[in-house]
């Protein structure tokens, strides 16, 4: 994997793997070079209040929620049902396969 595919993106869907939320799925909506993000998924974590979160302790998917990348990138800010509507339609369409981790 090069370095450029490894790097965090904007409205991409993330594994929380460390911590009280370890398990859950979240959306970047920010990127503090060169180890933190900031996530969040619009129920208990919301837009304007993101978790800080070391690169190390989430294991990101090749999914990015293109609505949500397209809001940040505009605004840059997302609704927070936006960022609910694009992990619920993740987890429906991908949320099968990771069961059986």
């Amino acid at each position: 994997m090069t370095d450029a595919e490894s790097r965090p993106r904007l409205g991409q869907i993330v594994r929380v793997l460390r911590g009280r939320e370890a398990g859950t799925y979240a959306i970047i909506v920010g990127v503090e070079e060169p180890r933190f993000v900031l996530l969040a998924d619009g129920d208990k974590r919301k837009f304007d209040r993101p978790k800080k979160k070391n690169i190390r302790h989430i294991q990101p998917t090749h999914y990015i929620a293109q609505e949500v990348a397209d809001a940040l990138a505009e605004t840059g800010r997302v609704t927070n049902a936006k960022l609910r509507y694009a992990l619920n339609q993740y987890l429906l369409h991908h949320g099968e396969e990771q069961k059986g981790e």
